[in-house]
């Protein structure tokens, strides 16, 4: 593991992110599994997602690959998982650092993206009628995040 990967996980141990737990996979030192709670006052509250990230090799250069594992539905995530953020894409910046990234998450989930859509179906439904996409996010959420 790179002094800077170990360094960026030894302070998410010692200094926890809230409702976010990192763990490190067992066979690859750049890949970590993270369970995120849902945000209070959301669609996906009292939900537990799980999400996997791998850091490339020539992170952090080049930012984290990160995906839910946990069905969601939700305008800036696809089917498979794949999430649309700034902070993953054209915002990324070696200063920026894993903590950031899972922040960036959670705020997405606490504020869907809807002009900037990964799904645009799912976007296009919250545009059109976001109490009914929003009850719907929440049935998937009691049905797929325990």
């Amino acid at each position: 593991m790179s002094k800077r990967i170990e360094k960026e996980f030894i302070s998410i141990i010692n200094d926890p992110i809230p409702n976010i737990l990192v763990e490190k996979s067992n066979t690859n030192n750049r890949e970590f599994f993270i369970i995120m709670l849902g945000p209070n006052d959301t669609a996906y509250e009292n939900g537990k997602f799980k999400l996997e990230m791998f850091l490339p090799e020539n992170y952090p250069i080049n930012p984290p690959k990160i995906r839910f594992l946990t069905k969601i539905y939700h305008p800036n995530i696809d089917r498979i998982g794949r999430i649309c953020i700034s902070t993953l894409k054209n915002e990324w910046t070696p200063a920026l650092q894993i903590r950031t990234v899972l922040l960036s998450i959670q705020s997405l989930l606490s504020d869907p993206n809807i002009n900037d859509p990964l799904d645009t179906k799912i976007g296009k439904h919250w545009l059109e009628n976001k109490n009914e996409a929003i009850e719907l996010a929440k049935k998937m959420t009691r049905e797929y995040a325990f």
